[in-house]
């Protein structure tokens, strides 16, 4: 059993070194651990921070984002014939040896997709609106997703090899909430562990600001939930346009037949028919939606198999070498 800790990294030579030491040797169950350092573009010698501290090292010849890091850091991981991969943060914000906790789930198969839950309320470097912002997004990424993932955010998880091969990230802003909702639309098991935090050594490069977290997050959910769910992404507001539409036609009905004839409400029955019109428009495109996502199923399904062809390729060509 081969584990596979990637790191994606921008610009963070000053931290790798804490980062990378404060890694697990040895855990039971796992044979081999390996470092994966992904050099998003970094400009203060990362990578050569990385290659000295014996860590296998992939660049990115500018940088192109977490998200796209992340998923670049999965694809090596399987060349490397990873059976277990760990991603952390290269700024050291996670406790290295609940990497542990972290792939106990996988090592006693009862989980597939394992994420690391940090103690937010107890995070003093967090703000008070911050907290509060995390929690609700969990819990909206609860909702969405059917899956019982206290931490929606960490970027502290581990995956099996089945998962990261499932795994594909559309999202140029960040991987974590994308990536739950994925998991269970390919009926991965996810679970949630406690883990430590230690103090932060910089703040945040992802969070700007409040409003640019919300805004950012929150669209980015929408999206996500638009492609993985696009039955009931339209039907709802359908639903929700044709009521009202009913509603204001029995009221013009109520004014009739009551001896007010059409003077005065005619509006009304004009309002009624544009909401019709606009459920049923939304109805329409529920029911396009849906058929695209079956086609894209059937497409990942492809996918997968000619990923794991090429996989096996390039092990192969790796092996002759």
């Amino acid at each position: 059993m081969k584990l596979v800790i990637q790191i994606p990294c921008y610009n963070e030579a000053a931290h790798l070194p804490a980062t990378i030491a404060d890694l697990p040797r040895r855990i039971d169950g796992i044979d081999g651990i390996e470092v994966l350092v992904i050099d998003d573009g970094s400009t203060d010698g990362t990578a050569d921070v990385a290659r000295s501290l014996g860590a296998h090292v992939v660049s990115v010849p500018h940088n192109r984002g977490l998200a796209h890091t992340f998923m670049l850091g999965l694809e090596q991981a399987l060349l490397l014939g990873a059976d277990i991969v760990v991603n952390t943060d290269a700024d050291n914000q996670y406790a290295g040896a609940d990497i542990a906790k972290l792939v106990a789930p996988i090592l006693a198969n009862s989980a597939d997709f394992v994420i690391g839950a940090r103690p937010i309320r107890d995070i003093t470097s967090f703000s008070t609106v911050k907290k509060w912002l995390q929690r609700l997004g969990s819990w909206t990424v609860r909702r969405l997703s059917g899956t019982d993932v206290s931490d929606a955010t960490s970027g502290f998880r581990a995956m099996n090899r089945a998962a990261a091969l499932r795994l594909n990230v559309f999202s140029r802003y960040t991987y974590t909430l994308e990536t739950i909702i994925q998991a269970e639309h390919h009926e991965l098991r996810v679970a949630s562990v406690p883990v430590r935090v230690n103090p932060p050594t910089r703040p945040s490069r992802l969070v700007r600001s409040n409003l640019d977290y919300v805004w950012r997050t929150g669209s980015a959910m929408v999206r996500v939930f638009v492609v993985y769910r696009p039955f009931r992404s339209f039907m709802w507001p359908a639903a929700v346009l044709a009521l009202a539409g009913l509603a204001i036609a029995l009221r013009f009905v109520y004014f009739y037949i009551a001896g007010d004839g059409l003077a005065g409400h005619v509006q009304s029955l004009i309002l009624a028919a544009i909401l019709f019109g606009l459920a049923g428009t939304l109805a329409a495109v529920a029911f396009v939606g849906e058929l695209l996502s079956i086609n894209r199923r059937l497409l990942e399904s492809l996918c997968l198999d000619a990923r794991l062809r090429q996989l096996e390729r390039q092990r192969e060509r790796s092996a002759d070498g």
